[in-house]
């Protein structure tokens, strides 16, 4: 069974995300709005597990929402984004 990690995103127990595609557009903003902060190549991808990393803190309610014009939103990802890079090598997907 999938666990919804915010409205519109969640996560089957293999670790598999599933997006909702009403986000494709705010997640592809998103990473453009983290690219500056972060210094880094970002991707919707990135976006995707940094929200993930962000909710399983407790920093991001199951029923928060979505926006690419949050700046509290975009600061609270930077800091997972560059996780993301950091440990994973920026690699979060099986095809990466």
């Amino acid at each position: 069974m999938e666990q919804q990690i915010v409205p519109g995103i969640s996560l089957a127990p293999s670790g598999q995300a599933t997006v909702d595609p009403s986000l494709a557009d705010v997640l592809f903003e998103l990473a453009l709005a983290l690219e500056e902060p972060t210094q880094l190549p970002v991707d919707v991808q990135h976006v995707v597990a940094a929200i993930i990393l962000a909710a399983r803190t407790g920093e991001l309610e199951t029923d928060a929402s979505i926006s690419s014009d949050d700046p509290s939103l975009v600061a609270l990802l930077v800091g997972h984004v560059k996780t993301v890079f950091n440990v994973y090598g920026g690699k979060v997907g099986r095809d990466d």
